[in-house]
């Protein structure tokens, strides 16, 4: 008996002592947030003390404090190891208040200066009879224009950019299915310019047609395909092949796999990379500078005459640089950022509508 109470007593020590690293006092659940207040307060002094003059020196300084002092506050109060989870953690919101603060400013400032002159006056007319130094005008042409080219340059590049990726993904096999990956890659990177002396040479210089709209679709096209099949092909990859191995099993048809199945099954991610394409086009000038040649009167036919555009009239506006110009400028840029946004909701809606219904 007495041997048994000499063994487990260096047992209970042990087990005492061996978590005493683990077991120390933790920090407060406020205390990053008093961390960062902390931090933000010392970084605005010592800009004041140093007298720096941009703010981004300031957050620069208040984010590396945020770190060492969440280091140590917790190297000091929990352990070393703790103190590094805590940082790990502290980059992470530090890249991501880097990253946002640059997109709020942008929305903050294209909200404050577009409302100024966005109404429904400016939303149904055009620049016809209005000089760029005027005030007045509207933005009706562009708007229809850019609605009509990314319609036309969805309906080419949406279908091929499917097909294509269902093909890479289902059936492609061998050399080819490593040549088209690879041309489709090397798409990905075309400057626009490029795309869009491409259609100037073949459809207006060598087939002889005139500025279009059409025509900067095809432009925009070329650079919405690559978009849509990488993201496609991505999105037909996560669809488990057990629910292929299961049609099939049932001796369904491959196509009618990939229709009824695979495809309901990865829609919301293919209309998100649809919609991100849409958005990559919808901001593109260089092609419509080349092949629409921009307009400041309403022209309905796509097909026939130069058009308009929202990225070229906003860069038509800002070149004039006249006060006027410019809160047509900002007005119109809120537009292009409205229509980007009303396409990603319907998306959206659209995915969910289709997406395969789970529970009873």
């Amino acid at each position: 008996m007495s041997h048994a109470i000499q063994d487990q007593r260096p047992t209970r020590d042990r087990k005492s002592a061996a978590p005493a690293g683990l077991t120390r006092g933790g920090l407060p659940r406020w205390a990053p947030a008093a961390i960062a207040a902390l931090s933000i307060a010392l970084g605005c002094g010592i800009g004041l003390a140093f007298d720096l003059q941009s703010k981004i020196q300031w957050g620069l300084l208040a984010a590396l404090l945020f770190i060492a002092v969440t280091y140590t506050a917790s190297a000091v109060i929990e352990n070393r190891r703790q103190a590094k989870d805590r940082v790990a953690t502290s980059l992470v919101w530090v890249c991501f208040v880097l990253a946002v603060i640059p997109l709020l400013s942008l929305m903050w400032t294209t909200i404050s200066r577009g409302l100024k002159l966005l109404s429904g006056n400016f939303l149904s007319h055009s620049m016809n009879g209005v000089t760029s130094f005027d005030e007045g005008g509207g933005v009706y042409h562009a708007l229809l224009g850019t609605i009509e080219q990314v319609a036309l340059a969805t309906l080419i590049a949406a279908p091929i950019g499917l097909l294509t990726a269902v093909y890479l993904v289902e059936y492609g096999k061998g050399r080819l299915a490593k040549s088209v990956t690879f041309f489709v890659d090397v798409m990905t990177g075309i400057p626009s310019i490029v795309a869009g002396l491409f259609i100037l040479t073949t459809w207006n210089l060598m087939l002889g047609f005139g500025p279009s709209g059409f025509a900067g679709a095809m432009a925009l096209s070329i650079l919405m395909m690559p978009v849509v099949v990488r993201s496609t092909e991505e999105m037909l990859k996560l669809v488990p092949n057990e629910l292929r191995e299961a049609a099939l099993a049932l001796g369904v048809p491959k196509w009618r796999v990939i229709l009824k199945v695979v495809l309901p099954t990865a829609i919301g991610g293919i209309s998100t990379g649809v919609m991100l394409a849409v958005a990559r086009i919808a901001g593109e000038t260089a092609p419509i500078m080349l092949l629409v040649f921009g307009s400041q009167l309403i022209n309905g036919n796509p097909f026939e005459g130069a058009q308009s555009s929202l990225p070229l009239y906003i860069w038509e506006q800002y070149k004039v640089g006249s006060e006027a110009s410019y809160d047509r400028a900002w007005a119109a840029a809120l537009v292009l950022i409205a229509f980007v946004m009303i396409l990603n909701l319907v998306a959206r809606g659209i995915a969910r509508w289709k997406a395969p219904k789970t529970g009873r």
